[in-house]
């Protein structure tokens, strides 16, 4: 990786994060559901298709915390813990099924949500047996489709107009400065 990738990673890194703290909080101030239309989920996803894996990783891992110093939710414990590895597990499935194996963007997205939310329902069950938490695994994956029903809808069709947009742009981009 050269330093202009280097800081590309870094300059998509603090932009989604920064989108990863937005998003929430208009909804937090508008009084929207972030249970039923998953802003948290967006940047993460986004940031794995133009960002590393282990970036992406990082990106969706810290959005819980972030977001809970910023506006106390989610909660921390066991809510903010859980969600860090499914919406770092975005990131990550993300730029790995797009960025190594090639994957359609929507084929991307799908598998990266089910991918997310067996590894949160894992920590789910893994926090209950360690901790006696009360979240059921199969409940909390069950309860986060259900009620984020909407949010991915959102997802599955803005994000795919946003990747090809922003891959469009960048093409268009590179073609400029290399005929300048």
């Amino acid at each position: 990786m050269n330093l202009n990738s280097k800081t590309r990673e870094i300059v998509l890194a603090g932009l989604f994060i920064a989108i990863g703290i937005v998003l929430p909080s208009l909804f937090h101030l508008t009084g929207i559901s972030g249970k039923v239309f998953l802003p948290m989920h967006i940047p993460a996803l986004l940031a794995g298709f133009f960002v590393s894996s282990p970036i992406a990783f990082i990106i969706g891992f810290l959005l819980p915390y972030l977001n809970s110093m910023v506006t106390g939710m989610p909660p921390l414990f066991p809510i903010a813990l859980i969600m860090s590895f499914e919406i770092g597990l975005y990131g990550l499935s993300v730029s790995v099924f797009s960025r190594r194996m090639k994957l359609n963007t929507i084929v991307c997205l799908i598998l990266a949500m089910i991918v997310g939310r067996i590894g949160g329902g894992l920590v789910a069950y893994i926090l209950s047996v360690l901790f006696g938490v009360k979240i059921k695994a199969l409940m909390f994956i069950k309860g986060s489709i259900l009620t984020g029903l909407p949010g991915i809808i959102i997802q599955l069709i803005f994000i795919p107009i946003i990747v090809l947009a922003l891959n469009k742009y960048s093409n268009r981009e590179i073609t400029e400065k290399n005929t300048l």
